[in-house]
């Protein structure tokens, strides 16, 4: 198997978590700081990396956030180590990709706990033929939307879709994104939108949940319907609402397939690899 990454400026911490490891048959490597842990990365496959908060360098989520920037990280989990043992540590955390987050000082239990569930993540991916994965959580705030927003670009730059492509799913990812956030959670910012991420041989996949009721497209008098666009413009009008309404039907031409779950609080976007590369043939 391949070694776990541990990424620690404190040798002390690094050669006990080390130690732990070993007593679950993990060999493991040792990077001092963020940059030299990206580069030892980039030289050999890892099977999960432990990563320190706190760097000489660049701090742990920026070197989260560079770490998954490579396509070929995707399946790799990474696990959060700090002694911050705040909400809004966890939750930036969790905006720039990482799978678990342990608080230091944890126990060998903690640490085996994480590393059994980050395996376990990475099996499922591999049984269902996925070749990357990031689940993300953020409050309904769009400063926090658009953060997301940069970081899923920023991988899908480095798939085979081409950079109109790109865009296209970017602008559909952030009007779906604020719908979630206004139309679903209803700006509260304490509710959640979750966004999963997944890349496939032949595509990208976007799921967008938000912890509304949900609702039923065809009873959104305020939205444009494909078959008569322009009827929901005097609704609105009487609502007191700003003039659009459109968003649904823009995001459908700028994606292969849109699909909302049953209760209508989720909906995927597809993004085909294949119909990318007709377009540039």
């Amino acid at each position: 198997m391949d070694p776990v990454l541990i990424i620690e400026d404190d040798a002390d911490q690094a050669e006990l978590v080390a130690q732990l490891l070993r007593l679950k048959g993990l060999d493991s490597i040792w990077a001092e700081t963020g940059g030299a842990g990206i580069e030892l990365a980039k030289r050999s496959p890892v099977n999960l990396v432990l990563l320190d908060i706190m760097l000489p360098d660049r701090d742990g989520f920026q070197i989260c956030r560079e770490l998954r920037g490579e396509l070929g990280s995707l399946k790799t989990p990474i696990v959060m180590m700090t002694a911050l043992d705040g909400l809004l540590h966890r939750e930036k955390g969790f905006r720039v990709g990482a799978n678990a987050y342990l608080t230091k000082p944890f126990s060998a239990d903690e640490l085996f706990r994480a590393i059994d569930l980050a395996h376990a993540w990475r099996y499922d991916l591999e049984r269902s033929g996925i070749s990357g994965e990031i689940d993300v959580e953020l409050n309904s705030e769009p400063r926090f939307l658009h953060e997301v927003n940069d970081f899923l670009t920023s991988l899908t730059l480095g798939t085979p879709l081409g950079p109109d492509a790109v865009m296209q799913l970017r602008q559909a990812i952030m009007e779906l994104g604020q719908n979630a956030i206004e139309w679903g959670n209803r700006h509260r910012s304490e509710k959640l939108v979750s966004i999963l991420y997944r890349v496939h041989s032949d595509r990208v996949e976007i799921s967008i949940r938000d912890q509304g009721a949900g609702f039923k497209r065809n009873e959104l008098p305020h939205a444009a319907r494909p078959d008569d666009p322009l009827a929901h413009m005097d609704v609105r009008e009487k609502l007191g609402l700003r003039d659009g309404g459109f968003g649904l039907i823009i995001c459908e031409g700028m994606v292969d397939e849109l699909l909302f779950n049953e209760a209508g609080n989720e909906v995927k976007l597809t993004k085909r690899f294949h119909a990318e590369l007709s377009e540039s043939a």
